[in-house]
């Protein structure tokens, strides 16, 4: 078995390459692969850059290219349900893409013909996630995040998305992720850190946020590929 995980920026990478063994590092299609092993088991991690086009691009080369068996993505959200609060864990049970519209022939937003408005998580994976969290004493949420190629920093466009996709949180990359992984029948999962949220203040780093964060993340991800068993 070998395991993919992905995140869209180096920074969310960094710390999970640094626990890896045996690393070595494959450039191909205009980004870098980095392959090595954790408690024994393969591992194949890359970041794809920021959007639905580059996250599309480098889970397809995870799978096709490196052989990934199972894909698992690290990053940060931002919050929609008020539920949410900085800092907050979020696994996505369905990713929605909040930017595609094809209303004007009749269809619902986020769907095209053949398609699905809200593509589901591996339910397994995510078992295994809840089984982390409730030994590390992890607060875990879960619900569906939109994906779209815009930084959404608009309270009513927030809301709308919200009440059109029932939507908890939104990012940039994990529909994109999820339309690839379905596709070729692989197991994914998602986990967000929320990055900004109603209640955010001017005092907030994002840069300090995003170590930090990635930090927990990696920690987290890495728990998990240690729990997920070989069939």
């Amino acid at each position: 078995m070998k395991i993919a995980i992905m995140g869209a920026m180096p920074e969310e990478i960094e710390p999970l390459i640094a626990k890896l063994d045996n690393v070595t590092t494959t450039v191909y299609a205009a980004n870098k692969y980095y392959e090595g092993t954790y408690k024994g088991k393969e591992v194949v991690v890359a970041y794809s850059k920021i959007g639905k086009v580059f996250a599309t691009l480098t889970a397809t080369m995870l799978i096709e290219k490196f052989g990934c068996d199972i894909l698992l993505f690290s990053g940060v959200a931002g919050a929609i349900s008020d539920e949410l609060k900085i800092g907050d864990l979020i696994i996505a049970d369905g990713l929605c893409q909040h930017d595609l519209d094809i209303t004007a022939f009749g269809h619902p937003f986020g769907y095209v013909p053949e398609g699905e408005v809200c593509i589901p998580t591996d339910v397994g994976l995510r078992n295994i996630a809840k089984e982390i969290a409730a030994s590390k004493g992890i607060e875990l949420k879960e619900g569906v995040i939109a994906t779209g190629d815009q930084f959404i920093a608009n309270p009513e466009k927030k809301e709308w998305i919200g009440e059109v996709f029932k939507a908890h949180a939104l990012e940039m990359e994990g529909a994109s992720v999820a339309v690839v992984c379905n596709a070729l029948n692989v197991p994914f999962f998602i986990l967000r850190a929320i990055s900004d949220a109603a209640d955010m203040d001017a005092s907030f780093n994002f840069d300090a946020f995003l170590e930090s964060s990635a930090k927990i993340s990696a920690d987290f991800i890495l728990s998990m590929v240690e729990h997920i068993q070989e069939d």
